[in-house]
């Protein structure tokens, strides 16, 4: 039996398997050095777009969460309320741009007629602008690491939704640079204790106890289960700062 073509049937592995070639591939100096020096600038290029459209948007939230989620899960429907909460009491609210939580938290922020910003990535799946953002407000990007950085540049606050590998690569930048004091201490705030239950007993039972953590480093995060807790922390925040919203 002839041995069947995987890239037929399974995209994801064409694109790897080139991946893995052009990174194994020789390359002279010059091929390197042009390749790479071009790409600094297109990086320049996303951190001062991003700067100059969010510099202007006044105090944010930030919501993460899985882009799988489709609209009849609770999750999705518990995003939106959050963000138009958050909106009401004047914060613009900002996510990946996609479907799913993303699509969610700037449906919420639409429907209160706040504002929604959007940082789209370029992915070869599952990846699209939701219909929700304000045009003006709507940005893409090709690098993971810049987007992060608009993340948390602009961000006042945190709610993190159930999601997969984004997510917690969202949540633990954000962990670490307050962890680190690199960013002031927002609020960041989960969503779900039965789904964030077992990686918070993690945290405790292992990075804890083996002192890779300390014992403050878990209060970083508040754990809510219902919209309106979620959104009374991040109140919390503003009232005990003064924070100059986006009334």
């Amino acid at each position: 039996m002839n041995e069947r073509d995987e890239s037929l049937v399974n995209p994801e592995f064409d694109i790897n398997e080139t991946k893995l070639h052009n990174s194994l591939k020789q390359k002279n100096w010059d091929e390197t050095i042009t390749k790479d020096s071009w790409m600094v600038f297109k990086v320049m290029a996303e951190f001062v777009d991003g700067y100059e459209k969010l510099a202007k948007i006044g105090p944010c939230v930030s919501i993460f969460g899985s882009a799988r989620l489709q609209p009849e899960s609770k999750y999705y429907q518990m995003a939106v309320d959050i963000a138009e909460k958050i909106t009401n009491i004047g914060f613009g609210i900002i996510t990946g741009g996609g479907p799913g939580i993303m699509e969610a938290g700037n449906k919420g922020a639409f429907n209160s007629k706040g504002k929604s910003i959007g940082l789209n990535i370029d992915l070869p799946f599952e990846q699209h602008f939701n219909p929700y953002i304000n045009k003006s407000y709507s940005m893409n990007f090709d690098y993971f690491f810049v987007r992060k950085v608009m993340f948390v540049k602009y961000s006042q606050g945190f709610i993190v939704m159930p999601g997969g590998f984004g997510t917690l690569d969202e949540l633990t930048e954000a962990l670490t640079l307050i962890q680190t004091k690199k960013i002031g201490r927002f609020p960041i705030v989960l969503v779900g204790s039965e789904f964030w239950g077992g990686l918070l007993d993690w945290f405790r039972t292992t990075l804890l106890k083996d002192g890779m953590i300390s014992e403050g480093d878990l209060d970083l995060y508040r754990v809510v289960d219902t919209a309106d807790d979620a959104v009374a922390h991040i109140k919390a925040f503003y009232d005990k700062y003064s924070v100059n919203v986006n009334f």
